[in-house]
């Protein structure tokens, strides 16, 4: 390994950026050259290549988003599109590949390796906590972080108006933000998609509020929930109960944003390092994780066709703590 790319694709994350960082100073402590691919699989395919040293990662640690930009390509999803980034691979002389990035980023990588033989490895950024392989994903802690102090807020003015707040999160296919946050920030209902007629469970839970005369509520819906997104729910339980003053916020690309929290910041050094070490050593076609506070290494093939489980542990929690 003399010379290795480093790229973020797909959503952005908190963390990504002392990724960035750790791949790059990691890789010059070993003597390596380092490569930033602008814009993803795109700007692989159209030649966006930069030389880094340590300076060009100085002053990011606290940084959201990320410096090498991010994107989706649908050419890159075509043999003609990676054969386009293959050749600007080649042509920089590009040993192996860091890819900073979600399921997509992993399917696309994989690709990479199958056609070409590149060397890579991914790394899991991504708020939705779904990856298989990993405890945490890169962005995760810091999206919680985000969340909460939205719902402190949140809580004052259902409080102050006695309203039923609907506050639907992202997550994808996954409930980890929603399940997570909505513990920690002490709402009364959780709707994932890992749950089973969680809206008639929300139906019970408020009959029950109001019958102790519950003056506040705040309902977590994650957007991939079954039964819709919280405007859809809200409707159904405004169907049900005329008396209630229901109200729904959406916090979007909030998440996403923000500096990194020290948790993010730590996981992405770590697993930035352990990105290029594993290079070093051979490893290849398979994401570093952290799993029991170990560092270890997953297939990209396992780690895109399983998904990161919830503790359903955690379930038993919502109906205890909902008084």
């Amino acid at each position: 390994m003399r010379k290795i790319g480093v790229f973020t694709s797909g959503g952005d994350s908190p963390g990504m950026n002392p990724c960035i960082r750790a791949v790059v100073r990691s890789g010059l402590h070993y003597g390596m050259q380092v490569v930033g691919i602008k814009h993803g699989y795109r700007g692989m395919i159209k030649g966006e290549f930069a030389n880094m040293n340590a300076r060009s990662v100085g002053n990011i640690l606290q940084r959201g988003g990320t410096i090498l930009k991010s994107s989706r390509s649908e050419e890159f999803r075509t043999v003609e599109g990676r054969k386009k980034a293959y050749e600007n691979l080649k042509k920089h002389n590009i040993d192996g590949l860091v890819a900073i990035g979600g399921n997509g980023t992993f399917a696309g990588a994989l690709a990479l390796h199958q056609e070409y033989q590149i060397p890579v490895i991914g790394i899991p950024g991504t708020i939705d906590n779904d990856l298989h392989g990993t405890d945490f994903t890169l962005g995760f802690d810091t999206a919680l972080d985000t969340v909460i102090d939205a719902l402190d807020k949140i809580r004052d003015t259902a409080d102050s108006h006695n309203r039923v707040f609907f506050v639907e999160v992202m997550g994808r296919d996954s409930g980890f933000i929603a399940l997570i946050s909505g513990l920690a920030g002490g709402a009364e209902s959780i709707l994932i998609p890992e749950m089973d007629d969680d809206v008639l469970n929300l139906i019970k839970t408020l009959n029950k509020a109001l019958k102790r005369k519950k003056s506040s509520h705040i309902v977590m819906v994650a957007e991939g929930d079954e039964e819709g997104g919280a405007f859809q729910i809200a409707d159904r339980v405004k169907r049900e109960f005329r008396e209630l003053d229901c109200r729904v916020v959406v916090l979007g690309h909030i998440q996403r944003g923000g500096s990194p929290s020290c948790n993010d910041r730590l996981l992405g050094t770590r697993l930035g390092v352990a990105a290029v070490e594993g290079l070093m050593r051979g490893e290849k076609n398979v994401m570093v994780g952290q799993i029991h506070n170990d560092v270890v290494y997953t297939p990209l093939t396992e780690a895109i066709k399983n998904s990161h489980k919830i503790d359903k542990n955690l379930f038993r929690l919502i109906d205890i703590m909902a008084k």
